[in-house]
């Protein structure tokens, strides 16, 4: 695992994946690096303009591809289930849980959600329940959900998960990565007491260059903030390329085993992939429990685990 890098993703012929968030940074490098070993791609955009742009992009970098463009905004649960009932196909091997939003000003999703735990966990929660079917179904397929060190941030208070009472916005997206976590250890532990084949895994990029740290300060017109922010992606960052490595390791490397964290492997920052340590709340099963049937209850999205 030293020395992963792309060149070492098997070959994914005859695969399908979905990845979210796909028109840029680790999103789109993903689905790149998919498609360019043989996967049937479909780039899961919320802008329908950004969307083309990467499609046409991926077009001209990987002329063979097969990359198809449909549009999910994860902020809005209506979006989402559109997109699953309108994939057009009849297995999936991949799922990549990786668009998300950082540190925004305060605000709340089409349903009434605080937008990062909206849009980075509820989102993808009921996503990946809706396309369980087709999951179930097929040998050896992978849920990958991208999370983040910043999940040190802070735990999920399971009494004000929309951070009614009081919002910091850096909290809110730790604990948006936080639930990233929880989601995928109840995941692989419910798909372990059915018997399922599917694997649900998560991955980080440690601090790789992307829109994301730019975005919140740009949406409040702090452009100080959105300086330094543009300073320390150029000086720290490692760039997209690299920080898409994890989930792609965590997506196609034969030794992957369920609820594994892998990120950076130097100092969890930077570098080839590597086993992740991660906070000890983020493997706590009765707060996954809870933030599940939550989840359930808000999304109106129940999973049944039955299938292959």
């Amino acid at each position: 695992m030293s020395h992963w890098s792309t060149r070492d993703i098997p070959g994914q012929d005859g695969r399908t994946a979905v990845v979210t968030g796909a028109n840029s940074g680790l999103g789109y490098v993903t689905a790149r690096e998919l498609a360019r070993k043989g996967a049937r791609v479909v780039l899961a955009c919320r802008s329908e303009a950004r969307g083309r742009e990467a499609l046409e992009r991926l077009a001209r970098e990987v002329p063979a591809g097969g990359v198809a463009l449909r549009l999910l905004d994860l902020g809005d649960l209506a979006s989402v289930r559109a997109f699953a009932a309108g994939l057009p196909c009849e297995r999936l091997d991949l799922l990549v849980n990786n668009a998300g939003v950082m540190a925004l000003p305060y605000g709340t999703t089409a349903d009434g959600f605080e937008t990062q735990f909206g849009v980075n966990h509820l989102g993808h929660f009921a996503l990946t329940g809706l396309l369980l079917p087709a999951l179930l179904t097929t040998p050896g397929a992978r849920v990958v959900t991208v999370s983040s060190m910043a999940h040190l941030l802070g735990n999920i208070d399971l009494r004000d998960l929309n951070s009614e009472r009081k919002y910091r916005r850096w909290i809110a997206y730790g604990r948006s990565k936080t639930a990233n976590l929880l989601f995928t250890h109840e995941l692989a532990r419910r798909l372990a007491a059915a018997g399922s084949g599917l694997t649900a895994v998560a991955a980080h990029p440690g601090y790789a260059a992307t829109n994301l740290q730019t975005a919140g300060p740009r949406a409040e017109g702090r452009r100080g903030a959105e300086r330094f922010m543009e300073i320390g992606n150029r000086v720290f960052a490692q760039p997209a390329e690299a920080g898409a490595l994890p989930a792609l390791y965590a997506a196609t490397a034969p030794d992957v085993t369920p609820d594994s964290f892998t990120g950076p492997s130097r100092a969890m920052w930077r570098g080839a992939p590597a086993p992740s340590w991660r906070a000890p709340w983020t493997l706590d099963d009765r707060a996954g429990e809870l933030l599940w049937a939550e989840s359930e209850r808000l999304t109106g999205v129940t999973y049944r685990m039955k299938g292959g």
